[in-house]
C-alpha cells in the first residue's frame, strides 16, 4: 500500500503521454485532409467568387494559418477541455463524498469563476479573430509589393509600400495591446475570485471542525477537491475556440460590379471555323470567353453548345473541351516540361515535343542549357513574352481541344515575335471552332467570319471583304488603326490608344 501513490503517478504519467500523443497525431492527420479538401473547394469555386467574396492573400492566409488554428483546437484544446471537465467532476465526487456540507458551500462559488472564466474567453476570441484578419490585410499588402516588385522599383515606391503596410501593421498592434489587456482582466478577475473564494470556504472550515462537524483530514481534501475542480472548470472554458457556340439572349453583369450591364438582350452565334470578335475597349470582347468557359454564368439568357445550355453540362468536360490562349500567358513557377504537361499530364515526351514543334517552341527550348528541364521562375520571368506565348500555345496543342479561345493572344507581342506565335495559332486553329478576340486587326482578316460588338451589342458580321465593302463599324476600326499606325513615330501615345480598340 505504501507504494500506492508511486504507482500512480506513473499511470498518470503514461496515460498523459498517450493522451497527448494521440491527440497531436489526430491534429496533424485531420489538418492535413483539411487543407487539401478546402483548396479543392476553392478551386471548384466560380471566378466571381475571386471577384467579389475572396482574395488570393485571404485564400493563402486561411490554408497557412487558420489551418493551424485548426490543428490547435484539435491537437491541445479538446483534449484540455475534456481533461479539464473530468477534473472538476472528480473534484466534486470526491468533495462531497469526504465532507459534503463543505464541497456544497464550495459549488456555490464555483459559478463566479466559471462565469470570469468563460467571459475572458468570449472576450479574447474575438479581440484574436479581429487580430488575424488585420495580420492577414498586411500580408495582401506584402504580396502585392513583392509580387508586383518589378513595377514598385521602377516607380520608386519602396517608401509607398512600406508605409502601407505600416499602417496596416499599427492596426495589428492596438488590437493585439487590447488582447493583451483582456487577457490579464481576465486572469485578474478569475485568480481574484479564486482566492476570495477559497478564504471563504477556509473560514468556514475551521468552523466546522471547531463544531465538531467534520475532521481536519476530510476538509482539507473536500475544500482541495473542490478549489482544483472549480479552477478547472474556468479553464476549460480557454479552451473552446468541334462544335458551336451560341449567345442567345444574354443579359450580363460582372459580380463585383453589379450596376454595370455588359450585355443586355446579347445574341451571337459562332458556327464550327473560326469567328474574330473585335471592338473598342469595354464592349465585352474578354467577357464572351469568359462566359464560353462558365468562369461566370449570364444572369439571363442562354450560351448554348450544339443547341445545348451548357449549364446543364458537366463543367469538367465542358472545360476538357476548350483550351485557352490569353493575352498574358499563365505559366508556372516549375520546369517548361511541366507548364506544357498541364495541358495533358499522361502525354509522352514525343506528344510533347511534337506540341511544341507545332508551337514554334522546340527550337529555342533545345538551345537552353537545361533543355524542357528548364525552370521559368515566378510567372514565368526566365521567359521573353514571346517565348511564354508559345509555351501556351504548346500546351493548348498538347490538349487538342474541340473549341479553341484566343483572347488577344499576340498584342502584348513586339513585331518579330508576333509573326512566329501567329504562325503557330493558326497551325493550331485547324480544324477546330476557334473565336478570336484582337485588337490588331491585321492578324485576323483571313478567318471565316468577323462580328464587330459596340456597347454589348453585335453591330456587324461578314468576312472582311464583305464588312469593309460596308463601311461601317469594322471599316472605322481598320482606319483608326491605320492612321495610329503611320503616326506612332510622330506621337507615340496613339499606339497606347490602339491598343484599347
Amino acid at each position: 500500500m505504501r507504494y500506492i501513490l508511486f504507482y500512480l503517478g506513473l499511470v498518470v504519467c503514461l496515460s498523459s503521454y498517450a493522451e497527448i500523443a494521440c491527440w497531436m497525431h489526430t491534429g496533424e492527420r485531420q489538418v492535413g485532409t483539411l487543407r487539401k479538401k478546402y483548396l479543392e473547394a476553392v478551386l471548384k469555386q466560380d471566378v466571381g467568387f475571386f471577384d467579389t467574396d475572396a482574395r488570393t492573400g485571404d485564400i493563402v492566409f486561411s490554408v497557412s494559418t487558420d489551418t493551424l488554428l485548426v490543428q490547435d483546437a484539435i491537437s491541445e484544446k479538446v483534449g484540455n477541455f475534456i481533461h479539464y471537465l473530468s477534473t472538476f467532476l472528480a473534484g466534486l465526487v470526491v468533495g462531497f463524498v469526504s465532507a459534503w456540507r463543505l464541497a456544497l458551500l464550495s459549488v456555490a462559488v464555483i459559478p463566479g469563476i466559471a462565469f470570469a472564466g468563460g467571459l475572458y474567453a468570449y472576450t479574447l476570441t474575438g479581440l484574436t479573430s479581429k487580430s488575424r484578419e488585420s495580420y492577414a490585410q498586411a500580408g495582401i499588402i506584402a504580396e502585392q509589393a513583392i509580387a508586383q516588385v518589378r513595377t514598385v522599383y521602377s516607380y520608386v515606391g519602396e517608401s509607398k509600400a512600406l508605409n502601407s503596410y505600416s499602417d496596416a501593421i499599427q492596426n495589428t498592434l492596438k488590437l493585439g495591446y487590447k488582447a493583451g489587456m483582456a487577457k490579464g482582466l481576465g486572469l485578474g478577475c478569475t485568480y481574484g475570485i479564486a482566492c476570495m473564494s477559497w478564504a471563504l470556504v477556509f473560514w468556514y472550515a475551521g468552523v466546522f471542525i471547531r463544531n465538531g462537524q467534520t475532521d481536519g483530514g476530510k476538509a482539507f481534501t473536500a475544500i482541495f477537491s473542490a478549489i482544483v475542480g472549480g479552477m478547472s472548470l474556468g479553464q476549460s472554458f480557454s479552451n473552446l475556440g468541334a462544335f458551336s457556340k451560341e449567345f442567345k439572349d444574354v443579359t450580363f453583369s460582372y459580380p463585383s460590379r453589379p450596376d454595370v450591364i455588359i450585355f443586355r438582350d446579347f445574341s451571337i452565334f459562332f458556327p464550327a471555323g473560326t469567328v474574330a470578335v473585335v471592338g473598342g475597349s469595354g464592349s465585352g470582347k474578354s467577357t464572351i470567353v469568359s462566359l464560353i468557359e462558365r468562369f461566370y454564368d449570364p444572369n439571363q439568357g442562354q450560351v448554348l453548345l450544339d443547341n445545348v445550355d451548357i449549364k446543364t453540362l458537366q463543367l469538367r468536360w465542358l472545360r476538357d473541351q476548350i483550351g485557352l490562349v490569353n493575352q498574358e500567358p499563365a505559366l508556372f513557377a516549375t520546369t517548361i516540361l511541366e507548364n506544357i504537361l498541364y495541358g495533358k499530364p499522361d502525354a509522352a515526351m514525343d506528344e510533347v515535343e511534337a506540341a511544341a514543334s507545332a508551337a514554334n517552341a522546340h527550337s529555342f527550348i533545345t538551345l537552353l542549357p537545361s533543355g524542357y528541364n528548364t525552370q521559368v521562375g515566378e510567372r514565368g520571368v526566365q521567359l521573353s513574352g514571346g517565348q511564354k506565348q508559345r509555351i501556351a500555345i504548346a500546351r493548348a496543342m498538347l490538349k487538342n481541344p474541340k473549341i479553341l479561345l484566343l483572347d488577344e493572344a499576340t498584342s502584348a507581342l513586339d513585331a518579330g515575335s508576333e509573326s512566329i506565335v501567329q504562325e503557330a495559332l493558326d497551325r493550331l486553329m485547324v480544324g477546330r471552332t476557334t473565336v478570336v478576340v484582337a485588337h490588331r486587326l491585321s492578324t485576323i482578316r483571313n478567318v471565316d467570319t468577323i462580328a464587330v460588338i459596340q456597347q454589348g451589342q453585335v453591330v456587324e458580321t461578314g468576312t472582311h471583304e464583305e464588312l469593309i465593302s460596308k463601311g461601317g463599324a469594322y471599316a472605322s476600326l481598320i482606319r483608326f488603326q491605320e492612321m495610329v499606325r503611320n503616326r506612332d513615330f510622330a506621337n507615340p501615345q496613339l499606339d497606347d490608344l490602339a491598343h484599347h480598340v
